[in-house]
């Protein structure tokens, strides 16, 4: 009698075989949100650690370094060729003048140049009466000894208007930087006496600024517009009839430096004091 064959089961997987789920990522995986903005230190002082702020100041008065004068070379005529030839001769001997003196001339300089037609008031019609002509030059000079008789000499020219000079200094003139320097002495010195007559002593600089530099409140005086200004004055060349050569005296100018300044000092004495 033949026996049936059992059939054989399906071979069942092995956990070898049966595919991982993946990795859940654990929460030290996940990115801590860095802080956007640091936390800024806070601008008052503390009772162990006083602030003081002051403001210091200089102004000095030096002798200009530059001369400037403005020249004016007109022209006119009845049709616009004839005033434009008498323009360019009579500007041309200004730049010839000028060019003259050298190294005295530090900068020559042309402006505005215009040349317009003068209609007539009466008639009918647009009909031109003359035409005018005029260049603006400028010159700066270093050496003040040729000044007064450049001067002289360019106003004797015709048809030719000499204003100034004005006097200043150079935009890096050492005056600036000694009048910043002797601004922050100079705050340092009120800080200083501010804290000896609360019986402590500054300890360290927090913060020096020019004004407008620092969105804080000034102090002392109002606002200025900048920390540094020069102030000058002008005068007038005349024509060399009544004076052969015009006697210019330098205008000396007055440099002003402004800074705001902020220091740590130690704790006060706030003991009341006993009259003796």
């Amino acid at each position: 009698m033949t026996t049936a064959e059992t059939p054989t089961p399906t071979d069942t997987p092995s956990p070898a075989d049966t595919p991982t789920p993946t990795d859940t990522p654990t929460p030290t995986d996940t990115p801590t949100p860095a802080t956007p903005y640091a936390t800024p230190a806070t601008p008052y002082g503390t009772p162990d650690t006083p602030r003081v702020a002051v403001r210091g100041e200089a102004q000095l008065e030096v002798d200009p370094e530059i001369a400037r004068i403005g020249v004016a070379v007109s022209a006119r005529g009845t049709d616009r060729r004839t005033a434009l030839d008498d323009l360019t001769r009579r500007n041309g001997q200004v730049l010839t003048l000028v060019k003259s003196y050298g190294d005295a001339v530090e900068k020559l300089e042309t402006g505005a140049f215009s040349i317009s037609p003068e209609l007539t008031k009466h008639g009918r019609g647009e009909r031109v009466r003359a035409y005018h002509g005029r260049v603006h030059l400028t010159a700066e000079l270093t050496d003040f000894t040729t000044l007064g008789e450049l001067t002289t000499r360019l106003a004797d020219l015709e048809l030719t208007q000499v204003s100034g000079p004005w006097w200043t200094l150079r935009p890096d003139s050492p005056a600036h930087g000694d009048a910043r320097r002797q601004a922050v002495r100079d705050a340092v010195q009120r800080a200083r006496e501010y804290a000896e007559a609360l019986g402590a002593q500054l300890a360290a600089l927090v913060e020096l600024a020019d004004l407008g530099a620092e969105n804080t409140a000034t102090y002392g005086l109002p606002p200025a517009p900048g920390s540094l200004r020069s102030r000058s004055g002008y005068a007038t060349a005349e024509t060399a009839d009544a004076q052969p050569v015009l006697d210019l005296e330098p205008q000396r100018q007055t440099v002003y430096a402004q800074v705001n300044a902020r220091f740590t000092m130690t704790p006060p004495d706030l003991t009341p004091k006993k009259c003796s």
